[in-house]
């Protein structure tokens, strides 16, 4: 009996810094982006079909260059 007066207290304790810890995440935003490391470990950064796909991307945002006046 004398130890659930030691283990009572001591597993609110644990689960009040559970609790803690889970409401720190949140809050510093450690939940914002759950898809996006799961994704990202498809694309290897190395490849370079995949960094022409982005070249390519880049440049369809740009606008064309005009030829210089003659």
């Amino acid at each position: 009996m004398p130890a659930l007066y030691v283990m009572i207290p001591a597993a609110l304790l644990l689960v009040g810094v559970a609790i803690y810890i889970f409401f720190w995440a949140v809050d510093s935003g450690q939940y914002e982006d759950l898809d996006g490391p799961a994704h990202s470990v498809l694309f290897d950064d190395q490849d370079p079909n995949h960094l022409a796909a982005i070249d390519e991307a880049n440049r369809a945002e740009q606008p064309p260059k005009e030829p210089p006046h003659a």
